[in-house]
């Protein structure tokens, strides 16, 4: 628990690496398209409770394991975005089922450390190209990322080749932040 006070506190964050693609502006939305190389991420997942119920534990157990609660007891440093997945239904509703994921920092990309806890595994993940809402403030919950994702939705319109089925919460700031909050609504765009 110390580790991950000291890593969100005092650490520095690792934010992930993207190439810009494209930065736009259509109906006054800001929007960014970035592809993202492939990468190991420490993974933990939920079915059955809510959105707000469940991120905040799911997201302490991952800073819990980068802050050095793993079978290594390394401390990783922070990485961002903490990236939650989420699975709206029809009506914009999110489904009870949930992916929390964070990016292991580069230093340990090679061998990470392996969880002590057994819910978290470590994913190689593949690289992706999304569509990136420009940041929104706040401790975003449930109802602030389906508005956002609302938004996104509308100002790409119907055409746009993305995934209709999932899509991308993101986190930049440790908990303990209390103000001058970024996060983004990420939908991964289909691959031609």
């Amino acid at each position: 628990m110390f580790g991950m006070m000291k890593n969100s506190l005092f650490g520095n964050t690792e934010e992930t690496e993207y190439k810009l693609l494209s930065s736009e502006i259509k109906d006054g939305v800001s929007f960014e398209v970035r592809r993202y190389d492939g990468a190991k991420y420490a993974v933990v997942s939920s079915e059955g409770r809510t959105f707000d119920q469940v991120t905040g534990e799911l997201v302490r157990k991952l800073l819990m394991y980068i802050g050095g609660s793993n079978e290594q007891a390394v401390a990783m440093g922070t990485a961002a975005p903490i990236i939650v997945t989420v699975y709206p239904r029809n009506d914009g509703v999110l489904s009870r089922r949930l992916v929390v994921a964070i990016r292991i920092p580069t230093s340990y990309q090679q061998e990470p450390p392996t969880p002590s806890d057994t819910a978290i595994t470590v994913e190689d993940r593949p690289g992706m190209t999304v569509y990136a809402l420009r940041q929104f403030g706040g401790f975003a919950a449930e109802s602030e990322y389906r508005a956002e994702a609302l938004r996104l939705t509308r100002t790409l319109g119907e055409t746009a080749p993305f995934q209709r089925k999932q899509y991308f919460c993101c986190s930049y700031d440790p908990p303990l932040k209390p103000y001058g909050r970024r996060n983004e609504v990420w939908f991964l765009q289909e691959e031609p």
